[in-house]
């Protein structure tokens, strides 16, 4: 299998060889304007599932957590955490194990998701902090409850967000710590100084940054510039054109630098759907034409309807950066966070092959997918996420 597009890195024409789902072959070849860009695939921390299927949802099968792994793939996401938002104890840890069978039983599966994201159960309870979350199932954190569920996931939970104002929440970043898995500051209310000891005992990133937050906060002294102000942190946003102010957006990536800056999606299950009202466990959400997704009635957000070819798209077009480091705050950022190896995220020999060929015309808002490679698996690209 041979595919052939124009680096990010170097503007330099390539033509890149797959054999046995790995990259055998990279060399230059003539450039033509006429050729597609090529890059590694989106790395994806926060997906919550799409076009129906909710990783967090009771009916979830194995088959079903295929079917959201081909669907991102072709809007150019080949890797991503799944993640699990606030729920039951068992129902977590049934979805868990829903998760580990997928990966044991479909090779696209196991090659697409490389771990999970926990995003609570143990965030704020208050209205704002708390998001979307169902507040019946927000608690404390427990380190038997997540060793629990680190067993039925078999090792690969790798991320989990948490509100360190919590009761005993310290301790339990500190744990996560010792057994390699990221503690996330996210639907926190914390102070200054709880943020700043969450910092010390391990927490390295925050999670979708300026969301999850009350409609109003102290003009000078918040939870949101502490951890912007944090070079210890690395910090996801949620640059759908939508969660966050273009000027906002702006802001953040100067002040946080593209080294700590982590693009995510977190795309909920309504996306790829058509627009309309819908019931998402506890709340009535809408499905926007444009792609929003909000708690009816409100302004207030319920995930996101767009994946990473338009936050990407998005965030050239409202922070003046390249598409190549844009990219990188998908591909490397992600991967230094969550040890997966960096070497992965570049066009070199002896890399799994997960390709992505796309456009991008400077009048779109998203990224115009053309293949996408996962291995030997080649999907055509989706017109939109």
């Amino acid at each position: 299998m041979r595919y052939r597009g124009i680096s990010l890195d170097t503007g330099k024409a390539l033509e890149i060889r797959i054999e046995q789902s790995v990259i055998r072959e990279v060399r230059e070849i003539e450039f033509s304007k006429d050729l597609p860009y090529l890059t590694i695939g989106f790395f994806d921390l926060q997906i919550n599932g799409h076009r129906g299927i909710d990783y967090s949802g009771e009916d979830l099968t194995p088959e079903k957590v295929l079917e959201v792994c081909h669907s991102v793939a072709r809007t150019g996401t080949t890797r991503h955490l799944a993640t699990i938002i606030t729920r039951p104890r068992e129902r977590i840890l049934a979805n868990l194990r829903v998760l580990t069978e997928a990966r044991k039983q479909y090779p696209f599966v196991r090659d697409s998701i490389v771990g999970v994201h926990l995003e609570g159960p143990f965030i704020s309870e208050e209205d704002g902090p708390r998001g979307a979350h169902n507040r019946d199932f927000v608690r404390d954190p427990d380190i038997g409850e997540f060793e629990e569920w680190q067993d039925a996931a078999e090792g690969t939970i790798r991320l989990v967000t948490l509100a360190p104002e919590r009761k005993g929440a310290i301790p339990f970043i500190q744990h996560l710590r010792q057994r390699g898995v990221v503690a996330a500051i996210g639907h926190t209310g914390a102070s200054a100084e709880i943020i700043q000891e969450a910092i010390r005992s391990g927490a390295s990133l925050s999670t979708h940054l300026g969301n999850g937050s009350h409609a109003q906060i102290p003009r000078l002294r918040n939870y949101i510039w502490e951890q912007l102000a944090a070079d210890e942190l690395y910090a996801s946003f949620i640059c759908d054109g939508f969660h966050l102010p273009p000027s906002v957006m702006k802001v953040f990536t100067r002040a946080k630098g593209i080294e700590r800056i982590i693009l995510v999606s977190d795309v909920a299950f309504l996306a790829g759907l058509k627009p309309g009202f819908y019931k998402w466990g506890h709340l009535d959400v809408e499905l926007h034409p444009d792609g929003r997704i909000t708690q009816v009635g409100t302004p207030f957000f319920a995930g996101a309807g767009h994946l990473l070819d338009r936050g990407i798209a998005q965030f050239v077009k409202h922070t003046g950066s390249s598409l190549s480091m844009a990219i990188r705050t998908c591909t490397v950022n992600p991967a230094k966070l969550t040890g997966i190896p960096e070497s992965f995220f570049n066009l070199k020999v002896g890399v799994p092959a997960h390709l992505v060929l796309f456009d991008h015309p400077k009048e779109d808002d998203t990224l115009r997918i053309h293949k996408v490679v996962v291995n030997e698996e080649e999907l055509d690209g989706a017109k939109k996420s």
